[in-house]
């Protein structure tokens, strides 16, 4: 496992991050037990940077992750790094943005109950609240920091304007944007600035969102309580384009000796301004199977062939709070 110190800060972390959201259930059922030995797994490679979330499943992810880390986290807390995400809110059926400095407080409490731990290493604003003062928010995080509970903040899916704004309050310690082969909008202004101002960079979804596991078909279904199951880009002829795209890229991996995920994380860590790329597991036999990307160093040549593959690419995104 490579590691990296994250952004200016002096958390200093394995280049794969374990992400959690696949266990609060927006992907479909959850195996506990499958998921606990993935953790502990991750943790056996090398991995100690775990990425979770208040709104993934609004406390069952941070629990879950705090029971496959208790050894840890009550007997060696210095050797992990923990963050989590706030300004999230469920009003009824709608999730809405909240990033006031209110709901902020009784998010982090929340979340230190469920990780079971007096702070968090990196404390990020889930989605940029328009209705709350950019600065506002920071100046609330930067509470949360002089008290302890807090060692770094951060925000995620921010725009350039929206992080200026923040930084008028607190400066920016990190930023957590979606970024894989199929999304990459972010190289154009907003990883320019990160890599000019110092933030780190922890990319998610490097292997949108399934696409680049390799293990998708033109008959694969998803569960109807799975969002995929509700995107057009994971249907019909759009879904078909993408797939041809996938086997490109795997025989080119292939040659390699690489799978297409592994080159799919790799591809995203060879971006200069990304310090760390965020991989979920349901299972230890995925976590070893993605963990050998932190490895691999993609040649000037690599990356060209695979801008080649990429010409013509259908962009697929994510779901906002507002479509889960």
């Amino acid at each position: 496992m490579q590691y990296t110190m994250l952004g200016k800060t002096d958390l200093y972390v394995s280049k794969l991050c374990f992400g959690t959201w696949a266990l609060g259930g927006d992907w479909g059922a959850v195996d506990v037990a499958q998921n606990r030995a993935a953790i502990q797994r991750a943790l056996a490679l090398g991995i100690n940077f775990f990425d979770t979330a208040q709104a993934y499943g609004w406390g069952a992810s941070e629990s879950a992750l705090a029971e496959a880390l208790c050894a840890e986290i009550r007997g060696h807390r210095h050797g992990i790094v923990l963050a989590t995400k706030g300004g999230l809110r469920r009003a009824g059926a709608d999730l809405l943005r909240d990033a006031s400095p209110a709901w902020l407080r009784q998010g982090l409490e929340a979340s230190l109950r469920h990780l079971d731990t007096d702070y968090v290493d990196l404390y990020q604003v889930h989605w940029p609240d328009p209705h709350t003062p950019f600065e506002e928010t920071a100046r609330a995080l930067d509470a949360f920091v002089r008290e302890g509970k807090v060692r770094y903040v951060g925000v995620s899916n921010y725009g350039v304007a929206e992080m200026e704004a923040f930084q008028r309050g607190r400066r920016l310690d990190a930023l957590q944007p979606p970024y894989h082969l199929f999304r990459r909008d972010i190289e154009r202004t907003i990883l320019p600035y990160c890599l000019q101002h110092g933030i780190g960079v922890l990319v998610y979804g490097p292997m949108a969102h399934g696409l680049l596991t390799g293990r998708m078909t033109a008959e694969t279904r998803f569960p109807p309580d799975d969002w995929r199951a509700h995107s057009d880009l994971f249907q019909g002829e759009t879904f078909r384009r993408e797939l041809d795209i996938v086997a490109d890229l795997a025989r080119l991996a292939a040659e390699r000796g690489w799978t297409v995920a592994q080159l799919a994380i790799a591809w995203t860590l060879a971006n200069p301004a990304v310090d760390v790329a965020i991989v979920g597991a349901r299972s230890p036999s995925q976590i070893e199977q993605t963990a050998p990307a932190a490895e691999i160093h993609l040649t000037p040549a690599d990356l060209a062939q695979i801008d080649r593959i990429m010409q013509g690419a259908v962009a697929v995104g994510g779901p906002a709070p507002e479509s889960v």
